[in-house]
């Protein structure tokens, strides 16, 4: 598990090396300049890059780029760096490394500095093969005025490879928003990994992030509070249910599935199937009678549970006294996907929710439509696990989905911590937060995941995989992490484009494969 951390927590950092320590700033700037420039090196084979061009701001994000080139320039690479602000607008430790990679560039006249004037003075950047973003960092706020936006949109269009130093400009840590942002192939996150980096926009334009050193020890960060944890594939592996040598059927984890409608048969049976594919030892779908038979066609191993529907094709209110003894007999019951939006349907999730106060429960699709707008908080979800998306998170807690996604941590952290239960927020990335308002942050996965299904069959990994062990967050990292894994394992077989959830579930065994090889 990785820590991440709030730009104030890293802010404070080098307020502590320089007050604590005194460690001169500027010190703190070469490191980082040093350590910017090995993580790019590290990232080519010799000979891919030879022009360079740094875009610098005045603050001290451009001061670490004014140091950054003079790395470049020593190396013999070109060097075109690209200043916003003039002279008599740089200060401090911006001021000195501006001054002292000014004279050098004398050295070099393949190198030159550009006084930023009009867009016209970045055409230079498509004769680049690499883009370094030197313009904001950590304590930029809000969006960016019109001549940043302006910027920013033309480097975006450039087709260099684009590095952006701590954060890219025009992404706000806080939420991790922003109208427009530079879109990062690698940024490197000085003194620690933040939070904001890895979810919303953050995860849409950083790229791959890599962690820089200013020349604070590990150890100081191990000390510092924070809620936010990035997924690691250890953290998965150690999640893995155990299997014991005398395990027999029932001892391996018992799901009972409450999903499907007469429009919606598919999404039941993915979640049924993956729950025995993923471990469990028994599975049993609770499905409509009038249309067993469509079921059937469909199920791998688990066992058809036809309840009464009178032809109707859909659950409803009066069949949970049908179902209660196998409501009973289920360590984990995973309730939702295809269940339909009927009122009578509706009913029955309420009078479910009622009944099963003490129950292992996963609440997906159609059952957070039951209990949306409010709904939710006349029932006890005490370590309940909700499983929605973006959406339906914000149907369920009634705001919009822009203010959801404004503010989404916070959200999903005073959610949980209300009802003392566990949120699997499905996205790019999921986020899992815990009934302490922790969150932790899925690390794999791609767009082939961007299918119908796709959610349905994580609900029956989460089931599965619930139903063979006691310890729900370490559990629940496992299942989100593998489900993802398994997306990534499959690239190179199916592409992007040809993923669809079937594939998922065939593909489980040999992710846990996969998985449990990388460490044992």
């Amino acid at each position: 598990m990785i820590s991440l951390f709030s730009s104030q927590q890293v802010r404070d950092a080098d307020n502590f090396a320089i007050t604590q320590l005194q460690m001169p700033s500027i010190i703190l700037m070469e490191n980082a300049a040093r350590s910017i420039y090995d993580s790019i090196i590290e990232t080519f084979s010799e000979d891919e890059i030879l022009d360079v061009a740094i875009v610098c701001g005045k603050g001290n994000n451009g001061g670490d780029g004014f140091a950054l080139a003079r790395h470049f320039l020593i190396n013999d690479f070109n060097v075109h760096l690209i200043s916003l602000a003039k002279e008599s607008e740089l200060k401090g430790d911006a001021l000195t490394n501006y001054k002292i990679t000014k004279k050098l560039l004398e050295e070099y006249p393949s190198s030159r500095l550009i006084f930023y004037n009009s867009i016209d003075d970045l055409d230079i950047l498509y004769d680049c093969d690499l883009v370094v973003d030197a313009i904001l960092g950590t304590g930029s706020r809000g969006n960016l005025n019109e001549q940043l936006k302006s910027i920013v949109d033309y480097m975006n269009k450039v087709p260099a490879f684009k590095v952006a130093i701590d954060i890219p400009t025009g992404l706000n840590l806080e939420n991790s928003t922003g109208e427009v942002i530079f879109r990062a192939d690698l940024t490197v996150s000085l003194a620690a990994f933040k939070t904001g980096l890895f979810y919303n926009q953050g995860y849409v334009h950083c790229g791959k992030v890599v962690k820089g050193t200013i020349g604070i020890w590990d150890s100081y960060y191990d000390q510092l509070d924070t809620n936010d944890f990035l997924i690691q594939s250890e953290d998965a592996f150690l999640g893995l249910p155990k299997k014991i040598i005398n395990a027999h059927k029932y001892s391996s984890g018992k799901v009972l599935v409450i999903a499907g409608s007469g429009q919606y048969v598919e999404a039941a049976c993915l979640t049924a199937n993956s729950t025995l594919r993923i471990g469990a030892g028994s599975c049993f779908l609770a499905f409509p009678k009038s249309i067993k038979n469509v079921a059937l066609e469909k199920l791998e191993s688990p066992v058809l549970l036809p309840f009464e529907d009178s032809e109707k094709e859909f659950i409803s209110h009066k069949n949970i006294f049908e179902l209660t003894e196998k409501i009973k007999w289920a360590d984990v019951v995973a309730i939702g996907p295809g269940l339909g939006r009927n009122e009578e349907t509706i009913l029955f999730v309420h009078n479910f929710l009622s009944t099963s106060k003490n129950k292992k429960v996963v609440i997906d699709a159609d059952a957070l439509f039951a209990i949306s707008k409010n709904v939710y908080k006349k029932f006890d979800l005490n370590k309940k696990i909700l499983t929605p998306h973006h959406k339906e998170f914000a149907d369920l807690i009634d705001i919009s989905l822009d203010e959801l996604e404004n503010n989404l941590l916070q959200y999903g952290r005073n959610f949980t911590k209300e009802n003392s239960c566990y949120l699997v927020l499905k996205g790019a990335p999921t986020i899992i937060f815990n009934p302490d308002g922790e969150a932790f942050i899925n690390s794999v996965g791609n767009p082939g995941m961007a299918k119908f299904g796709t959610g349905d069959v994580l609900t029956g990994v989460i089931a599965g995989f619930l139903a063979q062990s006691k310890e729900i967050e370490r559990t629940l990292i496992s299942a989100v992490y593998l489900h993802s894994l398994t997306a990534d394992l499959l690239i190179s077989k199916k592409t992007e484009y040809g993923i669809i959830p079937q594939h998922l579930i065939e593909e489980f065994p040999n992710a846990i494969k996969y998985l449990r090889e990388s460490f044992v």
